[in-house]
């Protein structure tokens, strides 16, 4: 649930719209500036890629990309987001054509339950817009704070091994880990 209104809040949010871009279209939104930025997200522009996990910015599960950097929605304002540029999952492809990252992440089945993808592949992303080639280090440093209970981060390191150019064999044998190689 989101967070009470005030009474000061009304007014606030029918006389000072904040603008900011969400996947490349612009946005006006009336909302209170404390408003966590995912409420807005999935309640009133119906995008479904941030989950909400934690709410405390701890998991990842809800992570955008902001001015290219990384960022859990849960925890961030929607007045910090003012005249900004805010990506989601849906904005980085669609199913006809998937960004590189997304293409790697089918190809390597790198999703269980599915629910923290979208901060493994956000926070993904947003390392490889800073660093295209970050080495197999760089990778689990960026990913360290993006919490996965089933257990696929191999899959997971070996589809950002491949979107960032690295050859990666994925050994059928063995359960299907993947062998990283430079």
């Amino acid at each position: 649930m989101g967070p009470r209104l005030r009474e000061d809040d009304a007014e606030r949010m029918t006389s000072d719209p904040i603008r900011l871009t969400v996947n490349g279209t612009n946005h006006s939104i009336a909302a209170a500036p404390d408003t966590p930025l995912l409420y807005i997200l999935r309640n009133d522009l119906e995008l479904n890629g941030p989950k909400f996990g934690c709410g405390l910015g701890e998991c990842g599960a809800c992570t955008v990309i902001v001015d290219g950097v990384a960022a859990r929605s849960c925890v961030l304002p929607l007045s910090a987001c003012a005249g900004r540029s805010v990506t989601t999952l849906e904005g980085l492809g669609s199913r006809e054509r998937p960004d590189p990252l997304q293409a790697a992440f089918v190809q390597h089945q790198a999703a269980q339950c599915g629910y923290c993808l979208n901060g493994m592949i956000m926070t993904a992303k947003a390392l490889l817009l800073r660093n295209p080639h970050p080495s197999e280090q760089e990778i689990k440093q960026a990913l360290r704070y993006n919490l996965c209970r089933c257990g696929t981060h191999v899959e997971i390191l070996a589809a950002v091994m491949t979107a960032a150019g690295h050859h990666v064999a994925r050994d059928h044998t063995a359960g299907g880990a993947a062998d990283a190689t430079h």
